[in-house]
């Protein structure tokens, strides 16, 4: 099975089906000498893992993570770095009605039809399950690039038509840890929680919009033509489950404006170094980084398993009702704030392992 591996340098591969043994991968690339911060990578797996909150998948996953190799005395080597994230909670047994159907904006059918067979169990490779891989990897990476200065945030500042209409330069992605649906703004987060709440009861599902900032990244990261910076971190994000939509910088709202107003004039800032006065740009021109902070938004689709009953067919083309089992999110928003994080923090940490060699002392 191809596209399973993600990255140039800095290579990560996932393994793992939601209800088998585990999940986990091999992240290679990573520089020897690197002091790993373990209780920083417990912390990112516990912003994903579910059961969280009460609008988060009643599944109970400690997502305490094995490393296998290519760690020695808490540094790594260079080598390959094993990992494992067992699954302890799985239902398989929620998901025995519906194996003979296919349920409605979900992978059953695109995968049975590549592959002749599936997991039906929770959706097997297709799950979000897959992403705490992603989110052990993005840990590592993080760590490659607090050695540069450089930070990561994301943060919900949409959920349906709730809007948190806050510049991202302007969002205090620290206030984002306190509330369950991780937006900024405690009065917005408010109203997005209890709208989370509603439709749960409903037996419904929202979509919305996660912002994302890097902070301190230098000009120069990304590649001419194919490898641009944006198309990368466009990859990188809409890879994740129920990621429907990707703007950087002034995104779609630039299409309305004039080049006169849009234009990001460059202006010397302090000790002589190069600026723009605005930053429509998101921090990349030409697909390559220019200094200012990059930004973007991912927008993400309902969660498509909802507990009303819904029309589809089953192997043989019948028409069938679906009602729903399982345990599942309301809203994938606050659980997928680390997973963007992570996989911004993988596309940026390779880059700067394609300029010049991370070395730590």
């Amino acid at each position: 099975m191809a596209g399973n591996i993600f990255g140039n340098v800095l290579r990560l591969m996932t393994f793992g089906e939601s209800h088998g043994p585990g999940t986990g991968g091999i992240l290679e690339g990573c520089p020897s000498g690197m002091t790993l911060d373990l209780d920083l990578i417990r912390n990112e797996m516990q912003r994903r893992k579910p059961g969280q909150s009460g609008i988060s998948s009643p599944r109970k996953e400690d997502d305490e993570f094995e490393i296998l190799s290519g760690v020695f005395e808490g540094n790594t080597l260079g080598t390959p770095i094993g990992f494992l994230i067992r699954n302890k909670d799985a239902r398989s047994g929620d998901y025995e009605a519906t194996k003979e159907l296919y349920r409605p904006s979900h992978a059953d059918f695109t995968y049975e039809e590549k592959y002749g067979l599936r997991d039906y169990r929770g959706g097997g490779r297709s799950s979000a399950r897959e992403t705490a891989s992603r989110v052990f990897a993005g840990a590592i990476a993080k760590q490659i690039l607090m050695k540069h200065g450089i930070a990561v945030n994301a943060c919900v500042t949409q959920a349906g038509k709730i809007k948190l209409q806050i510049p991202p330069e302007n969002l205090e992605f620290s206030l984002a840890e306190n509330n369950v649906v991780r937006c900024p703004d405690a009065q917005t987060a408010g109203q997005m929680i209890a709208y989370i709440e509603k439709l749960r009861e409903e037996g419904d599902t929202c979509g919305g919009v996660i912002t994302c900032l890097i902070s301190n990244a230098p000009a120069g990261l990304g590649e001419p033509v194919f490898d641009k910076l944006q198309a990368e971190l466009a990859k990188a994000c809409m890879s994740i489950p129920a990621a429907h939509g990707f703007e950087y910088g002034s995104g779609f709202a630039g299409a309305e404006m004039k080049g006169s107003a849009h234009n990001d004039a460059f202006i010397k800032v302090e000790n002589g170094r190069i600026r723009t006065a605005t930053n429509f740009s998101g921090g990349i021109q030409g697909g390559i980084s220019n200094g200012m902070n990059i930004y973007f938004r991912v927008a993400f689709k309902p969660v498509s398993t909802i507990k009303t009953n819904q029309k589809t067919v089953n192997h043989a083309g019948e028409e069938v009702v679906l009602k729903a089992e399982g345990r599942h999110d309301p809203c994938v928003l606050p659980r997928a704030v680390p997973v963007v994080e992570a996989m911004s923090a993988l596309v940026i940490a390779d880059f700067l392992l394609r300029n010049s060699f991370v070395k730590f002392d």
